[in-house]
């Protein structure tokens, strides 16, 4: 299975109901993927609008309107999505992102991998709200976050995006376990046509949906769309944050997200250390912190230039980590090569 495949069924496992996209490298593969096999499933729909900007804005009419849904891009397309991106902000109305990487700026290096748009997932989008980020490391977690992305963001009304890259998006992996059972999703909300008028504005509202400007429900609306922020992480407490491998009395840390998963894994074999995967990158596990505090040594490993996942560690918890093998050439990390890199590290 590939990642985008796990993405796929995801979507299926949570009762999709129409999945948009505008064709991009590596995303694609999705909704190739869905278009297909609406055939087995004909409640569903797939369709391709004539740009991204139209992607996401026919998403949250969508949405609007009861149906669940995903839209997928890359980081270009991502980029073209932000301003509905902040409409979900502040309309509420839940959208699910598939943002699947490839090394940029610009039209980067379309057919190879990168982690550069971490950044892009945590703070595309202008004005303050509540979002969800989640980066599965392999296909039965693409398909285990995917519906916990469909799951919180109608459960809370926000955006969600669930963060991939081009390797894991078109690697294959062999697998030798299912996903977790699946969360069956519920739309509750108000719903138009089904229910007393119903309003949704990109503008600061009242409770009726109508547009305001005074000061006080300014202030108030604003304190509620953060307040989501604390509801949204006791809420991921009931799945897996992050995961533990490795040894788990082990002193020697290691920091990873995403597809590093993989070549982690086979790198650290007879090396005494264990590997903490960030699963939930908005918001963060505060068992992080616990785990670094406990290590006399840590790296983390990343799949870009600037250590992405390192600085929101930081910012969140105050602890700056030095340590970091980073590789950004446009390909994944080699097992043996890694092997030997965190073998020196555990050395120093």
């Amino acid at each position: 299975m590939t990642g985008n495949q796990g993405i796929a069924q995801g979507c299926i496992d949570s009762g999709i109901n129409l999945h948009l996209a505008y064709p991009m490298t590596p995303a694609t593969g999705v909704l190739h993927e869905l278009a297909a096999r609406q055939t087995e499933n004909c409640d569903f729909q797939v369709f391709q609008p004539e740009n991204e900007i139209a992607v996401a804005n026919m998403g949250i009419g969508a949405s609007f309107a009861g149906s669940k849904v995903m839209v997928g891009t890359s980081g270009g397309g991502f980029d073209l999505m932000t301003e509905a991106l902040s409409f979900a902000g502040m309309s509420e109305i839940p959208l699910v992102f598939y943002l699947a990487a490839r090394p940029g700026p610009g039209t980067g290096v379309p057919t190879y991998t990168c982690q550069a748009d971490l950044d892009d997932a945590l703070k595309s989008g202008h004005g303050e709200f509540a979002r969800l980020v989640i980066a599965p490391g392999d296909p039965i977690e693409c398909i285990e976050n995917t519906n916990e992305a469909f799951y919180l963001a109608e459960k809370f009304g926000i955006p969600a995006i669930v963060v991939s890259d081009k390797h894991l998006a078109e690697g294959e992996y062999s697998l030798d376990k299912n996903a977790n059972k699946t969360i069956n999703i519920e739309v509750k909300r108000k719903l138009p046509g089904k229910n007393s008028i119903v309003k949704a504005s990109s503008y600061e509202h009242d409770k009726f949906g109508n547009s305001v400007e005074d000061a006080e429900t300014t202030k108030k609306n604003a304190d509620a769309r953060i307040k989501k922020y604390s509801e949204l992480k006791k809420e991921c407490k009931k799945f897996d944050m992050i995961k533990i491998h490795g040894k788990q009395n082990s002193k020697n840390l290691i920091i990873g997200w995403g597809s590093t998963k993989g070549a982690i894994l086979d790198a650290m074999q007879g090396i005494d250390c264990k590997f903490l995967q960030v699963l939930y990158i908005k918001p963060m596990s505060d068992e992080i912190r616990k785990e670094i505090e406990k290590a006399k040594k840590v790296v983390v490993i990343e799949n870009n230039s600037t250590g992405q996942l390192g600085r929101i560690i930081r910012e969140k918890t105050g602890i700056k980590i030095d340590s970091r093998i980073l590789k950004y050439d446009g390909r994944p990390f080699w097992h043996d090569e890694l092997k030997k890199d965190i073998e020196e590290w555990v050395k120093k």
